[in-house]
């Protein structure tokens, strides 16, 4: 936890449309935003917090509220498709993330956040080619830049996340610099410098524990199944009640040993390190 000399104003932006939100609600599957606000709780329990929902109609930030006001911008993911710029949805909050970089304030993003971070600087995103990475990344790497950047300072050279995707930034946008990658996706983590801003991403997750992820796998089990992860629903019902009773006791030998899953998953200390480093390294430098 940490204090500062003033308030941190953190504006939160939740990508996904409000259709998707209500079957959320309807099937029991946490909010990325909340997991943000969790964390914020936790380690700047004084930052004041502003939530968006940027895919829903009118503007984004609230009426009387500018970029002024904020300190720092997280983005959430989305089920929306950023390379789909026929979409409004999508359109206003590429526009919006490009007057973020324009006016310069610092900008965090998980999944749809690295797209995002690429997209509005410049770069290109595309349907990976081989097919949806989900519940854990595994074997992420960290670049010879990423061993050096402030962003990932304090993860292991190698490690896992949680991820769901089936998107990848294909082309880095100049100022871009790729930090971390894996065998399924080229650019994991990524460090945008453009016009006054600097946008510090992941395709991976720190902000899901076992428990969330394992929700929202269940909430996935048709695709997971059509695509060839599974042959019945049951089987991702099985493999999402796994991970959380992984979660209510993560020193389970035997699951930790059936799942794969390691201190980078279940400790909250090394899975949530990029989060702790864009404040103390982006946001409060740039109060």
């Amino acid at each position: 936890m940490i204090t500062t000399t003033r308030q941190i104003s953190i504006c939160i932006l939740n990508g996904y449309p409000k259709e998707t939100r209500d079957n959320f609600d309807l099937s029991g599957v946490g909010h990325p935003h909340d997991f943000f606000i969790g964390f914020l709780n936790r380690y700047v329990p004084s930052a004041q917090v502003t939530l968006c929902f940027a895919a829903d109609s009118g503007d984004i930030l609230p009426e009387g509220c500018s970029l002024e006001h904020f300190d720092g911008i997280i983005w959430t993911g989305s089920d929306l498709t950023i390379f789909h710029l026929d979409d409004e949805r999508v359109a206003k909050q590429i526009a919006f993330a490009k007057a973020v970089y324009e006016y310069g304030v610092p900008s965090y993003g998980s999944c749809w956040g690295i797209q995002m971070a690429a997209v509005a600087a410049g770069g290109e995103v595309e349907k990976n080619p081989r097919g949806r990475e989900w519940s854990i990344g595994r074997n992420i790497r960290l670049t010879e830049e990423g061993k050096q950047s402030l962003f990932l300072s304090g993860k292991p050279e190698v490690y896992n996340g949680f991820v769901m995707h089936l998107d990848e930034v294909t082309r880095i946008p100049e100022g871009g610099t790729i930090l971390a990658y894996n065998e399924h996706c080229k650019v994991q983590a990524l460090e945008v410098h453009h016009q006054k801003g600097t946008f510090w991403a992941t395709q991976y997750h720190p902000e899901y524990n076992l428990l969330e992820m394992a929700k929202l796998i269940t909430a996935r089990a048709t695709p997971l199944v059509s695509e060839g992860f599974f042959t019945r629903t049951r089987e991702v019902h099985r493999y999402a009640d796994d991970m959380i009773a992984l979660h209510d006791n993560v020193n389970n030998p035997e699951l930790r040993k059936k799942l794969r899953i390691e201190d980078d998953i279940t400790d909250r200390q090394i899975r949530e390190q990029e989060l702790r480093n864009w404040i103390d390294h982006l946001v409060i430098p740039n109060l």
